[in-house]
């Protein structure tokens, strides 16, 4: 069943209570986490780095239009076309079209949110197209029917065991833990779809204006047989997902790797800047850029537009405590974790709770911290909360709450009286020191964890006291 018609506390929920994912979760944001704090100690002054990261990319923004023609002027004249889509059913259609004009049978894949973002394998798949994840993350969740659960980890909700399991099911593998086997087991069965593939799709982490060229980061080598084994390379761009030139370029590449994986450069950086020119020995025949809107031009210029300047590192991900308790299905949508929680109701505010995604955040400013490009999330967040507010988007019993206290702020007496009741009711609710049950709608918190009792006295008798015996 797909993650979105179950209700986002339910999805929560589920997370909460499988052992398998809390497992899986520990081991990989750990990783991640302290793989980020290595990396960034090589640099001398990484906050310097952020900032100009920053600046980078929020002029980029500022002069969209014109990169973007540039970038497409550049694309067509090195024999490349592009194609401007306005949503993703615009980009399904030209990829769909193309396809069936070229004869494509068989289509490999390499990791793109983009393409997940418009369900495009839905779609070529409906149309009889055979297509294959090639990311190992995105061809083991592919095996298993799901979605990805992380910007740049799409299996980390994936223990070892359970990988195992599906090598075993799918691909016929002697059950083994050994992690060189498995990723041996999957290199050998992919490598002969490299070969049969009369297409290959790609994302783009980056496309260089006055180049004319689009950068895809890696670290398995399967983008770059992706967009030059087959005859066809298309490529899938989010139109915020541009710098100027490649001094700015150098600039995103330092702090993208060291965000995402905590490396100083990933393996593979290819930069592509059109098809098979007559003098190279391989190289598609054929490059097509699709240059995805979908939303992203109404965001421009407008009170979220900072959340465009996301380089899709994940660093917010890993370091986000809600999303190391409930991974990257519970939230619903394409993208998750503190980035996910804003991009979701912006690009796809449709989808059922959606507005309450931005609540899944403790606001602690571990996700701002961890960003290399310094978006204010938590401003966001606090933002999209209230926009949900002002359109009528909460919960019933919130109105009344409220209410009762503002009542209670503004008047001393009944703050005090309010105390004391609170201080009484947990008290008589606690065992052992601490309260496991309240009433609705307070139940969501002891569901998860015990609830400590009001203390007998208040800060102000305390006081009173503390200047009696003084």
């Amino acid at each position: 069943m797909a993650t979105h018609t179950i209700a986002f506390v339910e999805r929560v929920d589920g997370a909460l209570h499988d052992p398998s994912l809390q497992t899986a979760l520990e081991r990989a944001t750990t990783r991640f986490i302290g793989n980020r704090a290595k990396a960034v100690a090589d640099v001398d002054n990484f906050e310097a780095l952020r900032h100009q990261a920053r600046a980078i990319r929020a002029g980029a923004l500022a002069r969209l239009d014109e990169l973007l023609a540039r970038l497409a002027d550049n694309v067509e004249r090195h024999g490349g076309r592009v194609c401007w889509a306005e949503d993703g059913a615009a980009a399904r259609r030209y990829i769909l079209d193309l396809a069936q004009q070229r004869g494509v049978r068989t289509i490999v894949k390499s990791k793109s949110m983009a393409s997940e973002e418009i369900h495009l394998n839905e779609a070529l798949e409906h149309a009889g197209l055979e297509v294959i994840e090639t990311d190992l993350g995105e061809y083991i969740i592919q095996l298993a029917g799901e979605t990805p659960s992380h910007i740049i980890a799409p299996a980390i909700h994936k223990t070892r065991e359970q990988v195992r399991d599906l090598f075993v099911q799918h691909l016929g593998m002697e059950p083994t833990d050994d992690i060189p086997t498995m990723t041996r087991t999957a290199r050998t069965a992919l490598r002969q779809r490299f070969l049969q593939a009369d297409m290959g799709i790609s994302g783009v982490n980056f496309g260089v204006a006055n180049e004319g060229a689009i950068v895809i980061v890696e670290n398995e080598g399967n983008a770059r047989l992706t967009t030059t084994a087959p005859r066809i390379h298309v490529a899938i761009m989010g139109v915020e997902r541009i710098c100027e030139s490649f001094d700015d370029l150098g600039v995103l590449l330092q702090v993208l790797a060291r965000s995402a994986t905590g490396q100083r450069l990933s393996v593979y950086t290819s930069i592509i800047s059109g098809p098979r020119r007559p003098h190279e020995p391989d190289g598609p025949e054929e490059f097509h850029l699709v240059l995805l809107d979908n939303r992203r031009s109404e965001i421009i210029g407008g009170k979220y537009a900072e959340a465009l300047m996301c380089i899709r590192c994940g660093a917010c991900l890993n370091a986000c405590p809600v999303y190391q308790s409930i991974g990257g299905h519970a939230y619903g949508g394409v993208y998750s974790g503190p980035i996910g929680a804003i991009l979701t109701p912006l690009l796809q505010p449709d989808l059922p709770d959606a507005h309450k995604l931005p609540h899944a955040s403790s606001l602690c400013g571990a996700c701002e911290w961890a960003c290399p490009v310094k978006i204010a999330i938590p401003d966001l967040l606090l933002r999209l909360r209230a926009d949900a507010v002002n359109n009528g988007k909460y919960e019933g019993y919130e109105p009344p709450a409220m209410f009762g206290w503002r009542q209670a702020m503004m008047n001393p007496a009944l703050y005090r009286l309010g105390g004391k009741m609170a201080s009484f009711g947990t008290h008589l609710l606690a065992r052992n020191g601490q309260v496991r049950w309240l009433p609705p709608p307070l139940d969501g918190w002891t569901k998860q964890r015990d609830f400590p009792p009001f203390a007998p006295k208040t800060f102000t008798e305390l006081w009173e006291e503390r200047k009696k015996q003084g």
